[in-house]
């Protein structure tokens, strides 16, 4: 009986999206209505093949499960860092994916490590492939607590130099595209065969490398990996297992592993519901009996290598040309308007490649004087990255710093070297080259991790080296003639979100007006400590004035400044921040605002503020960083946005009898009333979905009138209704025994259900399943013993499940 086996790999991953002076990413506006593409990416793929579902034939939920426990996966691990803050449930699904794969594969987990930032090893130099091997491996057993067997290449791309670094750090192999395979022989055997992209993909290779050592190969099947990825294989998941089964070879008398490897972002982001797809293929083959389900470990450990490979340099999945994507205008890219080219990609990796260079001269003659081993430390310094804590860090400096000077000062420029490198690094990272323009969002964050790199250099070394870099940059061009070149982009784009310490404490100056900071309060990175502040109002207006001081929390870097702001009303505000001065300046100061602010009002307060402040330090709605600035616009502009609401409100109440009269008629309605009747219905639906007590009647009505007068709900609303349809989950799953609030999800739900609207439930019906696992079975037993309680609530569950499209045939 042959032996066979399927493996699905899927490389998960995000390019890292921070702002590396605030370590958060901020708003992206091309993601809405998430926050950012991060968020939207777990939404969509992320998040739902944690808790994948496979339906009946009429598209009730029968099982929800995890596809990662079942396949062979990676995660990037900055996203992970993401995903661990902002969504740590699906992190802690992934987690727990892999501890039940090692169950289930005899003792061998599915997930496997990523080199750590996504860097293009072949074009790195040694020491960053090293460092980001070595990070990449801490990374993983720090979140999955064990060793990894493999470690993912960014886009497969592959040179021995790239294998060694796998090798000498015990990685025991990794995954290839066919191509990617030279030549091929048996163990023992004198002839090789050379036929590119024809390697037998269901065994693995030897691949012995130069320095003794030898790693081993898996090669995907290129043609399934292609049509799940660009050909819709996804669109049915009875396809796709046949599709998987019949990649197994009659004539080859080994044991047989049909494995692919594509974007993790396939099944979900790229392709809508092919997370459900994979689940149903995967337990469709193990339902019927049609292979074993598998990963590389498993598989490996059972069938050693009887073949060796040589591999072709230089290579890549997603280019054909010697690595060209991330170096010259090879033809690979994303799209674009005709004419379009990528003759960036040269100058930018030209300009970064000497930033870098000129970057290690810095470190190594600044951290010769501070450093046992400066690039020993640096490989060390993931044990920062991942547990900033005071303690850890202090065990980390005295780990790998002299003896001869352990000041504050230079604990600051050890770790502003270090996260000069570690910036240095991030600015490689693939994506800024991969897609069709210098201008993308991609390419333009490793712009900001350059400007990063070039701050920190220019502080511990007094270099100047911006003026060079953007020099070298000037000759890269966007092809959207409007944003100019990348040296333009960086003067627009880049340069005004540097921050400094300063910065930092004009945005809590200004933050300070509209919140209540407490004495001791964290601003992004940075701790901000209060040596006083004091708050002043007269009419309208409220004036703030405060002596703090800020510390990094990366770098540790710290100092103190006065400030004085007030809001005038609206978006009107002034005032100024500057470095603190003598106790006694700063309290004539704030005496003598305090005294005008009472006595003589606003005009005399500017008149003082002008005499303390300079120019270039003076206050604005514009100090905020993004997303603040963002949320307290918001807030100024409520009034007015109540306003406008108002008067849309009343347009459309007043011809809302007109508006049901072409929707009856299926006339088009005139663009006006059209809009008062989305932006009022929206609105209010908005506003009854964050409510904290759910006005349900209210909520019926808007959307039976929504469904009546064809009005469109956007984004925001139905995510919103989302929302409100996850706060009553989790309200009854952390009391399972309240009725009254079981009651109320099933009649939201029904609400919502009954109007048509397309909300997400996946995070209630993953409530819902939950429950029906855990807490309806001693409720039926409750029942079957007389309980009339448990037989309410039965009733109500079961009814509920009816409404979230729970299969009953799901309670066994």
């Amino acid at each position: 009986m042959r032996i066979r086996f399927i493996c699905i790999h899927g490389h998960f991953y995000q390019p890292p999206r921070e702002n590396p002076w605030l370590e958060a990413v901020e708003t992206q506006d091309t993601a809405t209505p998430y926050h950012d593409w991060n968020e939207r990416i777990t939404a969509e793929c992320y998040g739902p093949n944690a808790s994948s579902r496979i339906l009946d034939a009429k598209d009730r939920i029968v099982k929800i499960v995890n596809n990662y426990s079942a396949i062979s996966f990676n995660f990037g691990p900055t996203l992970l860092s993401w995903l661990e803050q902002s969504d740590p449930e699906t992190y802690a699904a992934i987690i727990d994916a892999d501890r039940i794969s090692r169950e289930r594969f005899d003792g061998h987990g599915s997930a496997i490590a990523q080199a750590y930032n996504h860097m293009i090893m072949p074009l790195a130099n040694r020491r960053d492939q090293q460092t980001q091997t070595w990070w990449g491996i801490r990374d993983f057993e720090y979140r999955f607590g064990r060793k990894p067997e493999a470690m993912w290449l960014p886009e497969t791309a592959v040179d021995v130099a790239s294998l060694e670094a796998l090798a000498a750090m015990g990685i025991a192999f990794t995954i290839l595209e066919p191509h990617q395979a030279l030549r091929w022989r048996k163990i023992g055997d004198e002839r090789w065969t050379e036929d590119s992209g024809a390697i037998d993909p269901t065994m693995p290779y030897r691949c012995n490398l130069p320095s003794g050592k030898s790693i081993d190969l898996f090669f995907y099947d290129g043609a399934i990996s292609r049509a799940v990825a660009f050909e819709r294989l996804l669109a049915r998941g009875e396809d796709f297992a046949h599709r998987l089964l019949g990649a197994f070879g009659e004539g080859r008398n080994h044991p047989q592993l049909v494995n692919i490897a594509t974007d993790g972002e396939t099944y979900g982001h790229h392709h809508r519901n092919g997370d459900m797809a994979l689940a149903y293929a995967l337990d469709y083959i193990d339902e019927q009996k049609l292979s074993r389900i598998a990963n590389y470990g498993q598989f490996l450990a059972a069938t050693p290598p009887t073949h060796e490979v040589q591999i072709a340099e230089r290579t890549a999945w997603s280019c054909d040309h010697s690595l060209g994507r991330w170096e010259r205008d090879c033809g690979c890219s994303t799209g674009g308007d005709a004419g379009w080219n990528q003759q960036w990609r040269a100058p930018l990796r030209a300009a970064l490649d000497w930033l870098r260079d000129e970057c290690i001269t810095i470190f190594e003659m600044r951290g010769a004087a501070l450093l046992r081993d400066p690039w020993g430390a640096r490989d060390d310094y993931i044990e920062v990255v991942l547990d900033r804590s005071e303690d850890n860090i202090e065990r980390f400096l005295a780990r790998q710093m002299m003896d001869e000077d352990r000041s504050a000062a230079a604990k600051v420029a050890v770790l502003e070297l270090l996260e000069m490198q570690r910036n240095a690094m991030l600015m490689y990272t693939s994506c800024g080259w991969f897609f069709n323009d210098l201008s993308g969002i991609e390419t333009v964050q490793v712009l900001h991790y350059a400007a990063r790199v070039i701050q920190l250099a220019e502080k511990v070394s007094d270099s100047s080296l911006e003026s060079e870099f953007l020099a070298r940059i000037a000759t890269a061009r966007s092809n959207l003639p409007h944003r100019g070149d990348a040296r333009q982009i960086y003067e627009r784009e880049v340069k005004p979100t540097r921050v400094d310490l300063r910065r930092v404490a004009a945005h809590y100056a200004v933050a300070s007006l509209f919140d209540n900071f407490a004495h001791d309060d964290l601003v992004y990175c940075y701790r901000v400590r209060q040596t006083d502040f004091e708050s002043f109002r007269a009419g309208r207006s409220r004036m703030a004035i405060g002596s703090v001081t800020v510390t990094s929390l990366i770098t540790h870097e710290e100092a103190s400044f006065d400030f004085a702001v007030i809001h005038l009303g609206e978006t009107e505000l002034t005032g100024g921040v500057r470095t603190s001065t003598a106790a006694i300046d700063y309290e004539a100061m704030k005496s003598a605002l305090s005294e005008d602010m009472r006595l003589n009002g606003v005009s005399a307060v500017i008149r003082v503020l002008d005499e303390h402040f300079e120019k270039e330090s003076l206050l604005s709605i514009r100090s905020l960083f993004r997303d603040e600035q963002r949320r307290i616009l918001n807030v100024l502009c409520d009034a007015t946005l109540s306003e406008a609401e108002g008067a849309f409100r009343q347009l459309h109440e007043r011809y809302d009898p007109l508006t049901r009269f072409h929707a009856a008629l299926g006339v088009p309605l005139p663009k006006v009333l059209r809009t008062a009747a989305e932006f009022d219905v929206n609105m209010q639906l908005r506003r009854m979905a964050t409510a904290s007590e759910l006005p349900l009647g209210e909520m019926e009505s808007r959307l039976r009138e929504a469904r009546d007068e064809r009005v469109v709900l956007d984004e925001t609303t139905l995510m919103s209704l989302t929302r409100a349809v996850e706060r009553a989950a989790s309200g009854v799953w952390r009391d399972p025994d309240d009725l009254e609030r079981l009651e109320r999800w099933e009649t939201l739900v029904a609400v919502v259900r009954e109007s048509g609207v397309d909300v997400n439930l996946r995070r209630a019906q993953n409530d819902y399943y939950r429950l029906m696992k855990t807490v309806r079975p001693a409720k039926a037993a409750n029942a079957g013993n007389g309980s009339s309680s448990a037989t309410r609530w039965l009733q109500h569950f079961d009814a509920l499940g009816e409404k979230l499209s729970i299969s009953p045939e799901a309670r066994s």
